[in-house]
């Protein structure tokens, strides 16, 4: 319904008591089935799509991967102090998504397609990456920004686009957990099925309820979330 699930998964994850890093891990694992299944959706867009951007790809799984590691060697009580940095941080990009979003479909049709801009934009993407594979939310803003800059103008396939290196970034992560035993495994099948029936039923609700409603309590939340971990720490 407003793209932020995380921001209420992962907190969740921590009250009922796994570590921050377990939690982080759990629910990178737990959410990323739903990536799949919007690659799919996006199948059509990304037949389409100029096929140099293909190569962002590379970065994404290079630092998706990089971020995995870096979870995994940083101390619990480190990340436990960077906790509400981080949901603060995705809180503020998932708050300016929506006018980035109406900012790009408005942009000025220019393109940057040189050799030095799209150099920009691996980097730029590795960077993302990293992020993501060390925490994940709130990672599509930026890359629909550098898919912007570096010439695409038409949303659907700049969607399609984000959403296909975010499964990259988070694919990666997601084997980097598994083959190193970071993930409790009960809690993702529970979060599983949650996802499953949220993906089926989300769309009507969102139709009675309206977006944007769906985005200011995300919002809401995602602020006090970071205030009670600020508080807590």
């Amino acid at each position: 319904m407003a793209g932020g699930g995380t921001l209420i998964t992962f907190p969740t994850l921590i009250w009922l008591g796994l570590n921050p890093v377990i939690a982080n891990a759990t629910n990178t694992v737990a959410v990323w089935p739903g990536t799949v299944g919007s690659i799919w959706g996006y199948r059509r867009e990304l037949r389409t799509a100029p096929p140099r951007l293909f190569r962002l790809v590379a970065p994404s799984l290079a630092g998706g991967l990089l971020g995995a590691w870096l979870l995994r060697f940083t101390p619990v009580a480190v990340f436990s102090r960077l906790v509400p940095f981080l949901i603060l941080f995705a809180t503020l990009l998932f708050m300016a998504q929506e006018p980035v979003q109406r900012r790009l479909k408005t942009a000025d049709a220019a393109t940057h397609q040189s050799p030095r801009w799209l150099a920009g934009a691996l980097l730029f993407q590795l960077a993302v990456a990293v992020y993501g594979g060390y925490f994940g939310a709130a990672i599509g803003l930026p890359m629909l920004a550098a898919l912007s800059i570096i010439g695409l103008t038409n949303m659907h396939q700049m969607n399609a686009l984000k959403v296909l290196l975010g499964g990259s970034i988070n694919g990666i992560a997601v084997a980097y957990f598994i083959v190193n035993k970071m993930v409790y495994w009960p809690d993702v099948l529970v979060m599983a099925v949650g996802a499953i029936v949220g993906g089926v039923g989300g769309a009507g609700f969102a139709r009675r309820l309206g977006g944007n409603a769906v985005r200011r309590i995300v919002i809401v939340i995602g602020w006090l979330l970071a205030v009670s971990f600020f508080i807590r720490r």
